[in-house]
């Protein structure tokens, strides 16, 4: 199991400066002085609090430390829940796992949501999975990270068939491929659409309007303040 070193701070991927909008417009507001780190929350040291020793403990009883040490990434607490950040290749190990064992028992998986990182460089895109153990009252995350030039993922219908649709969206606003899908195609979009619109650098799009005689245009050609 990896612990990033980092004693539970937060790990940073990247700086974002300014506001929003389009660029390079000479707005002279201020708002361009504005800096904020972007950062992750980092791996949580022991003791980790409530019920969460004793999931990670179980888990490792049912899997053994060898195999924990290579598939859990990291283990974080933040903002009072567990995340198990799980290795993509051994993905579907750790979640049969999480299912079966009688000292887990999480039969519920509640969705997939993706999210992407443009500056977690070999990690841009995310899976995350929130679990529920129904006979515990229990709840935790199951997170996987893929590169952008390799956005695949092992899919967990066979585990938790109620992900199919959820994958599937997932798939098309954030093109993660989750391999062993039944019928990974667009839910949303049509299929001739090209990109996935929930990432970060998808443009912001939009349509001009008229306003009192003015045309204002789309929002991501409006001023920026930056």
């Amino acid at each position: 199991m990896s612990t990033d070193g980092n004693g539970g701070g937060p790990e940073v991927i990247g700086v974002r400066r300014g506001m929003f909008g389009a660029k390079g417009s000479g707005d002279t507001s201020g708002y361009g002085r504005l800096i904020r780190p972007v950062a992750l929350p980092g791996s949580t040291p022991r003791p980790y609090g409530g019920y969460f020793d004793g999931v990670v403990d179980a888990l490792t009883a049912a899997l053994g430390d060898d195999v924990v040490a290579e598939s859990i990434e990291r283990v974080v607490v933040f903002r009072g829940e567990l995340t198990l950040e799980v290795h993509r290749d051994r993905l579907l190990t750790v979640a049969r796992a999480l299912r079966d064992d009688a000292a887990l028992r999480f039969e519920l998986c509640l969705g997939v949501n993706g999210v992407h990182y443009p500056e977690d460089n070999g990690r841009e895109l995310h899976a995350v999975y929130p679990l529920m153990s129904i006979t515990h009252n229990r709840r935790l995350r199951v997170e996987v990270a893929a590169p952008d030039a390799d956005p695949h993922i092992p899919s967990l219908f066979s585990v938790y068939p109620t992900t199919d649709w959820h994958e599937r969206e997932t798939f098309d606003f954030f093109g993660i491929v989750f391999d062993g899908h039944p019928s990974l195609t667009r839910i949303e979009m049509p299929d001739d659409w090209v990109g996935h619109p929930q990432r970060k650098d998808y443009p912001l799009g939009g349509v001009p309007v008229e306003y009192h005689g003015a045309q204002i245009p789309p929002p991501d050609e409006r001023r920026a303040y930056n």
